[in-house]
């Protein structure tokens, strides 16, 4: 897309350049004309960008699987300040490609997930651990989230934790 915004950028540039008036000395102008040969190579430039653009797209459907969890959402219950409190989240791969997560990423430090290192197989199952670490400074509820980016459509799933954190009993 911002290849095709250049393209028509530089063309209306180069074309408004072309209607100025002439110059009334005789001195040339020094001014960039587009000819009609480096429009044509920018169409072409255009035009292997779009092929490789339309390439990768391909790939990237050709690559893609589908997903499910056992649960979107896990709640903790009463838990006290800083303590760790851990939840699995069961991935299964439902499509026909190996599902790859690429990248697992909480919404807050205090949260720490963790993801399968090795692509999943079709029909094959693996989990995403969480750890909830809450400071002495988020007592109350809490709402969390872990955003899970894979070779699916859509590309990205949210989960979710939440958790009633109360002051750590000495």
């Amino acid at each position: 897309m911002k290849y095709r915004f250049i393209f028509i950028s530089s063309v209306l540039v180069f074309s408004a350049c072309g209607n100025q008036e002439k110059p009334t000395n005789t001195e040339e102008p020094k001014s960039i004309v587009a000819t009609e040969e480096s429009v044509r190579e920018l169409r072409q430039s255009l035009s292997e960008v779009e092929k490789e653009e339309q390439r990768q797209l391909a790939e990237e459907l050709a690559n893609m699987t589908t997903m499910t969890f056992d649960k979107t959402s896990h709640d903790y219950g009463k838990v006290p300040a800083d303590t760790d409190n851990m939840t699995t989240f069961r991935v299964t791969n439902t499509g026909k490609k190996p599902l790859v997560i690429e990248k697992v990423s909480a919404s807050c430090g205090c949260t720490t997930p963790s993801k399968p290192e090795k692509p999943i197989l079709p029909g094959k199952s693996d989990d995403i651990t969480v750890v909830f670490h809450p400071k002495e400074t988020q007592l109350g509820q809490q709402n969390k989230t872990v955003t899970v980016i894979a070779n699916t459509d859509p590309k990205m799933e949210v989960l979710s934790i939440s958790a009633m954190v109360e002051k750590k009993k000495n």
